[in-house]
C-alpha cells in the first residue's frame, strides 16, 4: 500500500520532511479494523510530532504519523463485535500505532464510530480529534450538564481552532452555557459568532476584555492555546471553587498555590488517554463519536470543516502542515483521497 511517512525531523519546507513508500497492507487481529482511508484530517499534534519524533536520528523505516480519518471497513480480526466489512466508520487514532497517512490502517473498534450518514468524507474526517477532545474536557473533566450548569458562564481561549470550533458548540446546544470565546481577527470572530457563542473577544489584555464584556469572574475556563501564558489571567478570571482545564501541556511547572484560597479545580485533557493507556472504559471513544454522528446528522452540531485539499500527496500533505504550523487556521483542513 501507498504511505507518506519521514525517517528524520525536518522542516516541512526541506524536500524530505515527507517522503512517498509503499508498505505491506496489515491484517486485523483482535478488535482491529482494517481501514481503507478516503480522507484525513490535519491537527496540530501532526506537525508536533513530525517536528520532535526523529530529532537528530534517522529512522531505520519511515515513521507514518496522522490522526483524523474516514474511510470504509476492509476487514475486521475474529473479536471485533461492533463493525463489518463494508462499514463506513471515522475516527481519530491511537497515538501508539501506525498512523492514517496512509491508503489503509488497523484502528481498534472501540475508539471507531460510524461515519455520519449525512456528511461526506471529508466533512466525517474533520471532526473525531477535535470533537472527542472537546467531548470529553466539557464532560468528562469539568463534568459539565445542562442539569446543574444550564445558564453559566465558561471562557474559551481559542474560539476558532480546531477544538474550539466544536467546544463552542457543545456547550451552548448541550450544555446551555453562556459561552466567552477569544479570537483576534475579524475573521475569526465571525466564525465563533456564527458557531454560538455570546460574547467573543481578543485573547489581548484578557481579563480586561472579559470584564468589559460584563463577567467579573467566570464559572469554568478552557485553554486551547498557552496554559503558561494566560495563566496569571486564568487564575485572576476564574470564579470560587470554578474548574479550569487545558489541552496544551506545560514545559514547566504551573503555580497550583494560585487557585488554592478560591478552591479551583484544574484538570488536563488528552484525548489520547484511553487508547494509549488502554483504560477500562476505552470504549467510551466509540459511544462518544457514535452520540456526535446522531448529532450531526440532525443538525444539532455542524461539520467544522473549513478548506478541503484534494489529493493523498506528499505536496497536499505537506500543504496542510504549513498551514497548521501558521497558526491561522480557521475550523479544519482536510485531504481528501
Amino acid at each position: 500500500m501507498k504511505a507518506i511517512g519521514f525517517k528524520t525531523s525536518l522542516p516541512i519546507s526541506e524536500p524530505e520532511s515527507f517522503i512517498e513508500f509503499e508498505t505491506p497492507t496489515p491484517q486485523p487481529t483482535g478488535r482491529d479494523l482494517l481501514v481503507k482511508i478516503k480522507a484525513i484530517s490535519v491537527n496540530p499534534v501532526d506537525f508536533k510530532i513530525r517536528q520532535n519524533s526523529a530529532k537528530d536520528t534517522v529512522l531505520p523505516e519511515p515513521k507514518i504519523i496522522g490522526w483524523d480519518a474516514a474511510g470504509v471497513v476492509e476487514a475486521v480480526g475474529k473479536e471485533v463485535s461492533l463493525f463489518k466489512p463494508g462499514d463506513e466508520v471515522y475516527y481519530a487514532g491511537d497515538l501508539t500505532r501506525s498512523g492514517t497517512n496512509a491508503e489503509y490502517q488497523l484502528i481498534d473498534e472501540r475508539i471507531v464510530g460510524r461515519k455520519p450518514t449525512t456528511l461526506n468524507e471529508a466533512e466525517s474526517a474533520s471532526m473525531p480529534l477535535t470533537v472527542l477532545t472537546a467531548w470529553e474536557i466539557l464532560f468528562d473533566r469539568l463534568r459539565i450538564s445542562a442539569d446543574k450548569d444550564s445558564g453559566k458562564s465558561i471562557l474559551m481561549i481559542g474560539g476558532a481552532g480546531g477544538v474550539g470550533s466544536i467546544a463552542i458548540q457543545l456547550a451552548k446546544k448541550l450544555a446551555h452555557l453562556k459561552v466567552i470565546a477569544t479570537a483576534s481577527r475579524p475573521e475569526t470572530q465571525e466564525w465563533c459568532k456564527s458557531l454560538g457563542a455570546d460574547v467573543v473577544i481578543s485573547h489581548q489584555n484578557l481579563v480586561e476584555n472579559v470584564r468589559a464584556a460584563g463577567f467579573k469572574e467566570v464559572d469554568f475556563i478552557l485553554d486551547f492555546v498557552d496554559i503558561n501564558g494566560y495563566w496569571d489571567a486564568i487564575a485572576e478570571l476564574i470564579k470560587p471553587q470554578g474548574h479550569i482545564a487545558s489541552i496544551t501541556g506545560s514545559s514547566v511547572p504551573l503555580a497550583l498555590n494560585k487557585l488554592k484560597n478560591k478552591s479551583v479545580t484544574f484538570s488536563w485533557e488528552f484525548m489520547y488517554t484511553r487508547s494509549m493507556f488502554q483504560t477500562d472504559d476505552m470504549i467510551q471513544q466509540h459511544n462518544i463519536l457514535s452520540t456526535v454522528a446522531k448529532l450531526l446528522d440532525d443538525g444539532t452540531l455542524k461539520t467544522t470543516l473549513n478548506k478541503t485539499i484534494i489529493g493523498f500527496t506528499v505536496e497536499n500533505l505537506k500543504e496542510a502542515h504549513r498551514l497548521q504550523e501558521s497558526g491561522k487556521t480557521i475550523g479544519k483542513t482536510v485531504i481528501l483521497y
